[in-house]
């Protein structure tokens, strides 16, 4: 905000505008106005919602509101001369991204919690913010109530971050969870999760790794300054993980987590991607369970840094949706809106998931007879590719299980050693394809 503006501001109280009131605005709410006396004690000015823009006026609410507040016209709010913050909690890219940009082009101050529209759409709306010299901010997009993106902006911002890795979906953690500690299928943990609310009616943005991948965009970015294209970002899902591949991996001693990870590599480029990982038990991240979210930075200078706590629901992410108001406030009081503006000013490229170097676990059925073994390593040799474990286990009907651990290898040479082992008649199935992260 210019000088000239930060004189004009001499208003009794901040006048915030909600669009949104579901799971995150219905926690937004409940806790401005429960905490409200302390809030403005922090700021060091009042605040006063003014509207709330929702879908249904006479839908139940999880939090009790004066239904004169509510509005089914989000314009009421994007055209109030009077409203000086815009809380965005709608989600989804349409219509949340017009109703963004009304918003900073009338000179209001934003705050949201839309991962898909930071991801796919940040780009615009923070050089908007700029252009305007306004806030826009958005911690509650990523991990629910674990400040992440606060801290990589400001207080980890002298630091060169060569890596972020996260478990940064709550629906899948806890479905890997329970699959792991009560050895029951996937699409049971799935059913219950639903029953529960941790899962979504339709599950695919969570279980098909699109949530996380949204996520670990809008991390690479901050972390990389530079702008990372979704299309670019590889991502599996967890919909192929067995009962059989989490007891391998216990035997082995890892535990299999839906894990973002955004790496520096040589050349002036990055690695970003999403899928399913197998972590050895002692890694700072495999002890995170349930709907628990947890991401690891690593700079240069300060090392590992980890954060830990519940990465979804109500009260988590609309404790960080308050948090940015209130920082909000903060800088509208002092007349310093739009200080920590867009930093994605670099464009490295992307390296291909083919040209990543991992180690890899491999579990396939074959037939339990001499040479079997033998054959398939001599694949894998061919391809460049060393093996640092194996595991036989006869099964049934003359069958036996092979679970292999490689060491370090392209995924291209994994992808073509697969190819030719398909083809052995000795082979009944490749049963599973992971990477695996020390």
């Amino acid at each position: 905000m210019s000088g000239e503006a930060a004189k004009r501001w001499n208003k009794e109280r901040v006048e915030i505008g909600i669009l949104g009131l579901g799971v995150v605005g219905s926690g937004t709410v409940q806790l401005l106005e429960q905490n409200r006396q302390e809030i403005e004690r922090k700021i060091g000015m009042p605040i006063h919602i003014k509207r709330i823009a929702v879908r249904n006026l006479h839908k139940p609410r999880a939090v009790t509101v004066d239904r004169s507040l509510l509005t089914t016209n989000a314009y009421e709010i994007l055209d109030d001369p009077d409203i000086d913050i815009v809380c965005e909690l709608i989600g989804g890219v349409d219509p949340a991204k017009d109703f963004v940009l009304r918003a900073l082009q009338n000179r209001k101050q934003v705050v949201t919690a839309n991962k898909e529209m930071i991801a796919k759409e940040g780009q615009v709306l923070m050089e908007e913010a700029s252009r305007q010299g306004l806030d826009f901010q958005f911690e509650g997009s990523v991990a629910g109530g674990i400040p992440i993106i606060q801290p990589m902006k400001n207080a980890l911002a002298g630091n060169r971050v060569t890596e972020v890795m996260g478990i940064i979906n709550g629906t899948t953690n806890y479905i890997l969870t329970k699959m792991s500690q009560e050895h029951i299928d996937f699409q049971e943990v799935l059913r219950e999760a639903q029953a529960h609310g941790y899962a979504e009616v339709d599950p695919t943005s969570d279980i098909e790794g699109f949530d996380a991948q949204y996520k670990i965009a809008i991390l690479a970015s901050i972390a990389f300054t530079s702008r990372v294209s979704i299309q670019d970002i590889h991502v599996e899902g967890i919909t192929k993980i067995e009962a059989a591949d989490i007891e391998s991996a216990r035997d082995l001693g890892y535990v299999i987590k839906l894990v973002g990870i955004a790496r520096r590599v040589e050349g002036d480029r990055m690695q970003v991607r999403v899928h399913p990982t197998l972590l050895p038990q002692t890694h700072p991240l495999a002890s995170t369970n349930g709907v628990y979210n947890a991401v690891l930075v690593r700079g240069e200078t300060v090392g590992d840094v980890m954060f830990y706590g519940r990465g979804a629901g109500s009260g988590p992410t609309g404790s960080a949706v308050v948090g940015d108001i209130m920082d909000t406030c903060r800088n509208l009081r002092c007349g310093t809106t739009g200080r920590v503006s867009c930093t994605c000013f670099e464009h490295k490229t992307m390296q291909p998931i083919d040209e990543v170097e991992t180690r890899h676990y491999l579990r396939m059925t074959v037939q339990d007879k001499p040479k079997v073994l033998a054959s398939i390593a001599t694949v894998l040799g061919n391809n460049d590719i060393s093996i640092e474990s194996v595991v036989q286990k006869a099964t049934h009907s003359g069958l036996a299980e092979i679970v292999w651990v490689t060491h370090e290898a392209t995924g291209r040479q994994v992808k073509h050693a697969l190819e030719e082992i398909k083809r052995l008649t000795v082979v009944l199935n490749v049963a599973s394809w992971l990477r695996v992260e020390a």
